[in-house]
């Protein structure tokens, strides 16, 4: 099995080092020294991990065979990825992985159906689960406690309690809006 366990960012300095988007929980496990990973795309990879520091805050990594920015610059945006073994679980319970939770249906609390997870957008302010509708409408679910209440992965399924105006339909919103006007 393959995850995502970062992005490559902008090339740092004039020998071949890259910032990167750190995509798991285990740095120092997935993006140590002498790793090799594959890439998205695949075209710039495989790329085996030369070195990796810290530099105000931020991972930066140098890659065997990237000696110089314009190299360094070239991997912007590529996607890193690391195989793991299927059975492998984080060590946290209230963690999981983008394979986990891809394909678990999505209900509210009362058993609403809202849909499918069919992807995690991973920002750098938090996790949203792209939840694609009944009708093939996607809605956009924060992964946050407050909203994400349970997760069953026996029972695939994500149980949610969405704030007003987050699942709704706007037309349901505008006509709920128009019915308090008239009032």
């Amino acid at each position: 099995m393959q995850l995502v366990v970062a992005r490559i960012g902008r090339a740092h300095g004039i020998k071949g080092e890259v910032t990167v988007e750190v995509r798991t929980d285990e740095p120092e496990l997935r993006l140590g020294p002498g790793a090799v990973l594959t890439t998205d795309p695949a075209s710039a990879g495989p790329l085996t991990i030369e070195t990796g520091r810290v530099h105000s805050g931020r991972l930066l990594l140098r890659f065997e065979g990237v000696r110089d920015r314009n190299g360094a610059e070239a991997l912007r945006n590529t996607l890193l990825i690391a195989d793991v073994d299927p059975d492998e679980r984080p060590e946290d319970e209230d963690e999981y992985y983008d394979h986990q939770l891809i394909d678990l249906d999505v209900v509210t609390a009362d058993g609403t159906e809202v849909g499918r997870v069919t992807e995690i957008s991973h920002l750098p302010s938090q996790d949203l689960f792209v939840v694609e509708r009944p009708d093939g409408t996607e809605v956009y679910v924060p992964f946050v406690e407050e909203i994400v209440t349970g997760i069953d992965l026996e029972e695939q399924r994500v149980v949610i309690d969405p704030p007003p105006g987050l699942i709704d339909d706007r037309a349901e919103v505008a006509s709920s809006r128009d019915s308090g006007d008239e009032a």
